[in-house]
């Protein structure tokens, strides 16, 4: 059981290192953008309008990428204090019951994800002129990244001693 907790481990820790990699790139493309947005705006005589909507989709994607970061590592909201003073099986129940209820959650996002990317391909954007249907994609995706590290953080606590908290991920 130990070598599958390992493996499971390991799946899950690499995921959230590409997903950590994609989201320090897009927030140091976000922070460029807002700059040129800036000093189009204030300092220079240029007239870039693109930096606004374009920073609007980073922020958003950056953000719903960064869930299944919180996930893997254990990082969202919680209560600790209550949470480490149940018994072991209790708060193992616990952590599963919110697992299931996260996945549900994220299940229905990423189904109702599909349907809004689809709707939003016959739109476009007002700056780029591009199909809203592609900045959407990060609904769904970000979705299934979070079902997929919950999924693994179930199996990971359900096979450890307690449920992991984000104390034992720093």
């Amino acid at each position: 059981m130990n070598r599958i907790h390992q493996h499971i481990q390991r799946i899950s820790g690499v995921l959230d290192r590409w997903v950590e990699r994609v989201c320090v790139v897009l927030m140091g493309i976000l922070v460029l953008t807002v700059w040129i947005g800036i000093l189009s705006r204030y300092v220079l005589p240029w007239n870039l309008t693109f930096t606004e909507e374009l920073a609007r989709y980073l922020m958003i994607w950056t953000a719903l990428l960064a869930v299944s970061i919180g996930i893997c590592r254990r990082q969202h909201v919680g209560m600790l204090v209550i949470f480490e003073r149940l018994p072991r099986l209790v708060s193992k129940a616990l952590a599963l019951i919110f697992d299931v209820i996260a996945f549900t959650f994220f299940s229905f996002l990423f189904y109702y994800g599909i349907g809004h990317v689809s709707e939003g391909l016959s739109q476009v954007t007002m700056i780029y002129g591009m199909p809203k249907g592609y900045p959407y994609l990060i609904i769904p995706l970000a979705s299934a990244l979070a079902c997929i590290q919950l999924l693994l953080a179930m199996l990971r606590d359900l096979l450890a001693e307690r449920p992991t908290t984000a104390i034992e991920h720093t």
